[in-house]
């Protein structure tokens, strides 16, 4: 047993507690000053959830052939997010564009309009833009929203996909299990590349400076180098995590030095080479460590992706609907409230049932195995040379 789902339920929480500074009051998010602007709280959240991603996600890439392990990640992820992209298309943005324009006039007919976003939504990728009709510029116009996009969230579900697809294609080629070791390894280069970002950019506190560089990737589009690099490399710290697990130590003087390394890189710089690592490491060692209470949450209902990918949305209505005028008493709660109820629905309405599919096997494919398993199970046909061929007799 761990506490793998407390620890992603309060990542999301902490996506959502550090999204309300920016888009609520237009502040810096928690961490982001202490830091010197290194990282904010949501984004070592999200660095928090690669690492232990990379670890579950290589177990089913180990226990899985790959199709199944394709299938079970597609369930997992796809449903949800498309899911979370209606409810904004079809209730959200409608709602808000309705009550800026009294009526739908010119709604599904703009420019930016649902269509042209769910064509650059539908991957993550968000590459059509992150408005829908400009209900959400309405709001900044009017000073009430302090971000343009409507589920800024969103962003980190195409580097998750490519982790994904990269873990597929290393146990489709049987390095999980034949040459384990290449994880580790890609693992220590990624390391140099992020520690030589950071050496080689000006002052100990710093941000590298290879944020500006992109690549186009087929179906996932636009992928910035910087974030590629960073947050695959804490995918497999997790994923070499579960491939060595009877290795690891798990001992509380490692997690209080990683607390250390955390705190100093976070102050005085390297949070990307050291904390990084530190961060991961207290992770795996809470999920082992936490008391028993902690084991069962997340267990049977896993409301943790849905807070993700509706909380960035529920913020920015209720800044819309100028409840962030009466602080943070009172957006957060709401913003909290609104986003646990979504993330309930989106559990027992999209995530749980499509889960239940992840034993169904297309026709074809189950005619093949049957027919695989009767070649296997029938008796030899080789009959000794001179012999003549026997025919089976049918039993009385």
């Amino acid at each position: 047993m761990n506490s793998f789902g407390a620890i992603r339920t309060t990542l999301a929480v902490a996506v959502v507690y550090s999204h309300a500074y920016p888009l609520g009051f237009g502040r810096p998010a928690p961490l982001s000053q202490f830091s010197g602007g290194q990282i904010d709280l949501g984004r070592l959240a999200v660095v928090g959830f690669f690492a232990l991603s990379g670890f579950m996600i290589t177990g089913s890439a180990v226990r899985s052939t790959a199709g199944r392990y394709s299938w079970h990640r597609a369930l997992r992820i796809l449903p949800g997010l498309w899911a979370s992209l209606l409810v904004c298309v079809l209730l959200v943005a409608p709602a808000l564009y309705y009550r800026t324009h009294h009526s739908l006039s010119g709604y599904w007919s703009h420019p930016d309009g649902p269509l042209n976003y769910l064509a650059g939504a539908w991957n993550a990728s968000l590459s059509t833009g992150f408005d829908i009709s400009d209900v959400i510029d309405a709001g900044v116009k009017a000073g009430t929203n302090h971000d343009p996009g409507i589920n800024g969230s969103l962003w980190s579900l195409d580097y998750e996909m490519l982790c994904y697809v990269m873990m597929g294609l290393l146990a489709a080629g049987g390095v999980l299990l034949r040459a384990k070791k290449t994880v580790p390894l890609l693992t220590l280069v990624g390391w140099i590349l992020i520690f030589e970002d950071w050496r080689t950019t000006p002052g100990a506190v710093n941000v590298p400076t290879s944020m500006g560089h992109y690549l186009h990737v087929p179906v996932f589009g636009q992928v910035y180098l910087q974030y590629f690099v960073y947050l695959t490399f804490v995918f497999l710290l997790g994923a070499t995590v579960q491939l060595y697990k009877e290795r690891v130590p798990i001992n509380a003087g490692l997690a209080l030095l990683s607390v250390v390394v955390l705190v100093a890189s976070l102050r005085y710089g390297g949070l990307f080479a050291f904390g990084y690592p530190a961060f991961a490491y207290l992770l795996f060692w809470l999920a082992v460590r936490l008391p028993r209470p902690f084991q069962r949450i997340g267990v049977k209902r896993d409301f943790s992706y849905g807070i993700y990918v509706y909380g960035f949305t529920v913020e920015q209505v209720v800044a819309a609907l100028g409840w962030n005028a009466h602080g943070m008493r009172v957006y957060l709660p709401l913003s909290l409230a609104g986003t646990v109820v979504l993330a309930a629905l989106s559990w027992y309405l999209v995530e749980k049932p499509a889960l239940r599919a992840k034993d169904w096997t297309p026709r074809p494919v189950r005619a093949l195995a049957a027919r695989r398993a009767r070649r296997a199970a029938a008796p030899g046909q080789a009959e000794p040379v001179g012999e003549p061929a026997r025919t089976a007799v049918p039993a009385p």
